[in-house]
């Protein structure tokens, strides 16, 4: 059975910001297909052309990564799609975000971590 994972705008900056490469370590956790709401393609768009510095980076390689992912055609605030999507098919997130992680919590769904800077883990 496939084993899909959610994987919003920061975790897709971490390979830019740490260097790790999250599909290996993704694969290595499990994982074997990658979700991206459209809502996050769009934000890693605009920080690509207004961020500054590593971010603005970050943000560009995070866009060459897309085409190993599934973009999902949802409208809204990135945040509110990923939660809609990752509570309606228990699939478990890569984030880095405070807040949505508390909510993600709160629902039971399983999110996937950077870990000192150097790894993911569940």
């Amino acid at each position: 059975m496939k084993r899909k994972v959610i994987i919003d705008t920061n975790g897709l900056m971490v390979p830019g910001q740490f260097g790790i490469d999250i599909f290996m370590e993704l694969k290595r956790l499990g994982f074997d297909s990658y979700v991206v709401p459209r809502a996050s393609v769009r934000e890693l768009e605009k920080i690509s052309t207004q961020g500054r510095g590593r971010d603005r980076t970050a943000a560009k390689i995070a866009l060459s990564l897309l085409d190993r992912c599934t973009i999902v055609e949802k409208e809204g605030f990135a945040d509110d799609v990923i939660m809609e999507l990752a509570t309606s098919k228990e699939d478990t997130v890569l984030t880095s975000d405070v807040e949505l992680k508390k909510r993600l919590c709160s629902k039971g769904v399983s999110i996937v971590r950077l870990r000192e800077r150097t790894h993911l883990s569940l």
